[in-house]
C-alpha cells in the first residue's frame, strides 16, 4: 500500500463532494404532492359527488332504521313497568331485527363505497406523477396545482 493512499482517498472524496455540491446547486427540483393532486382533480370531485348521490337513498334508509331503533328503545324504557311481558318481548325482537338490518346495511354500504372509491383513486393515481420521495423542497417549487390543471385538461370530466 502506498504511504499516501489514505490521504489520496480523502482528497478524492473531498473533490467528489465538492463537485457534487456544485452539481446539486445547479439542479432544480419541482415537487408534486400526489395525494393532494389526485384529490383536487375534477375527476375525483365528480366521482365523489356521484358516489354521494348514488348512496344517498341507502344512507336515508339507515337514518330511518336508526330512528326506529331509538323509538323502540324509548318505548321499552317508558313502558318497562306498564307494558305486558309479551309486548316487551315483541319490542325487543323488533329492535334486534332492526339492529341486525342496520348493521348489515351499514357494512354493505361501507364496503361498496370503499371499493368504488379505491377504484377511482387508483385509476386517477396511475395517471399522476409521484414525487413523494422528496426530502426537502421550497414551496415555490410545488407544482401540485399545475399538475392538477394539466391532468384536468388531459382527462376532462364528461
Amino acid at each position: 500500500m502506498h504511504p499516501n493512499t489514505p490521504q489520496r482517498v480523502f482528497a478524492m472524496a473531498a473533490c467528489a463532494a465538492l463537485f457534487a455540491g456544485v452539481a446539486a446547486a445547479q439542479m432544480k427540483v419541482a415537487v408534486v404532492d400526489l395525494r393532494q393532486a389526485v384529490l383536487q382533480t375534477a375527476e375525483i370531485k365528480k366521482a365523489s359527488a356521484e358516489l354521494e348521490a348514488k348512496y344517498k337513498p341507502r344512507q336515508t334508509e339507515m337514518e330511518k332504521l336508526r330512528k326506529d331503533l331509538d323509538e323502540i328503545q324509548q318505548k321499552l324504557q317508558a313502558g318497562a313497568d306498564k307494558l305486558p311481558q309479551q309486548a316487551i318481548n315483541d319490542l325487543q325482537l323488533q329492535g334486534q331485527r332492526k339492529q341486525r338490518d342496520f348493521q348489515r346495511l351499514g357494512q354493505d354500504l361501507q364496503e361498496e363505497v370503499e371499493a368504488e372509491r379505491q377504484e377511482v383513486l387508483s385509476r386517477t393515481s396511475q395517471r399522476m406523477v409521484d414525487a413523494s420521495g422528496t426530502i426537502f423542497f421550497k414551496p415555490v417549487m410545488d407544482l401540485t396545482k399545475d399538475a392538477v390543471a394539466e391532468y384536468d385538461r388531459a382527462y376532462p370530466v364528461q
